[in-house]
């Protein structure tokens, strides 16, 4: 059977940059050997099955593929399978003040995702994190973090921040680099020398970040890398900045109000990515946070599947 497919470059409004997403319109009768066979042939990050939504009044139901495993919940995915589907159901309208709302019925839950666009610029999508960030219990070993990641152990950690484990839905080690040297000498050790400084946290996702960064207007630099969900290294990775939430307001200790992180990711990889990270402080506590970046459509067509 054909099955329709669209790419997208996702936290970038340039495409050839950013996190490529692969979105399977057609869905509907696939089983889940079938749809981790395909995201294994498009070989992304994450490749979307959309499907019919249980409840009607919502727009799809998604499930979310890496080349090895399913997330019940990632950033790019579900920021490119929003500004997709207002393309395609509701193209008249994301210009409209407001723009429109797409209902994705997720494995985490429901995810409404703002979707607008402005006169020359690429459709962007937003939404509010269906799951705030919590702690993962975790003992980090910085000379096992160190042999994993191959950087020196006087690098790790700046100011308050120190290693540490949170999730919004998938769990991710959080690593604070001294600065841009650190970050870009880091790759991913051996299996076994990851298992041993990562594997006590999820599939050991790793997010490595410094307040240095390339562009002057960002205020984090990261990479991610998750060799347990085949991914080497991602270009830009909505679920742990979601994470990264947590953290940000553990060691920042921010006033309370609204705050805005502009995460920078890729460049590494020659793939630019922005993410914008929205934090709502009250009483000292992280109350609510929203993850928000442009998506281009790259390509389209169909898979036998």
């Amino acid at each position: 059977m054909k099955r329709r497919f669209y790419t997208l470059d996702v936290f970038t409004e340039q495409r050839f940059c950013g996190n490529p997403l692969a979105v399977v319109i057609d869905g509907d009768g696939l089983g889940d050997a079938a749809m981790q066979t395909i995201a294994r042939e498009f070989n992304l990050s994450e490749t979307v099955f959309v499907s019919a939504p249980r409840n009607p009044i919502h727009s799809a139901a998604v499930r979310i593929f890496t080349p090895a495993s399913e997330l019940p919940f990632a950033g790019h995915p579900t920021v490119g399978t929003g500004v997709l589907l207002a393309h395609l159901k509701a193209r008249d309208h994301m210009a409209a003040p407001g723009g429109v709302v797409i209902a994705l019925e997720e494995k985490i839950g429901l995810v409404n995702v703002e979707v607008s666009v402005r006169p020359g610029r690429a459709a962007r999508g937003v939404f509010t994190l269906p799951r705030l960030p919590e702690p993962v219990d975790w003992q980090p070993d910085a000379s096992a973090i160190a042999a994993a990641l191959g950087v020196d152990p006087l690098d790790i950690g700046f100011a308050a921040h120190a290693p540490c484990a949170w999730s919004a839905g998938v769990p991710f080690v959080m690593v604070p680099l001294r600065g841009l040297a650190a970050v870009a000498q880091a790759a991913p050790g051996d299996a076994a020398t990851w298992h041993a400084a990562f594997g006590a946290v999820g599939r050991g996702a790793v997010f490595l970040y410094t307040r240095e960064t390339q562009k002057p207007e960002h205020h984090v630099h990261a990479r991610m890398f998750a060799p347990k969900l085949g991914v080497t290294e991602d270009p830009a990775t909505g679920s742990a900045a979601a994470a990264f939430a947590g953290p940000a307001v553990l060691f920042e200790r921010p006033e309370d109000g609204l705050h805005q992180i502009i995460i920078e990711q890729g460049y590494e990889m020659g793939r630019p990515s922005e993410i914008v990270l929205d934090l709502d402080v009250q009483h000292g506590r992280l109350a609510g946070a929203r993850i928000g970046g442009g998506a281009v459509i790259v390509s389209e067509g169909t898979i036998e599947a």
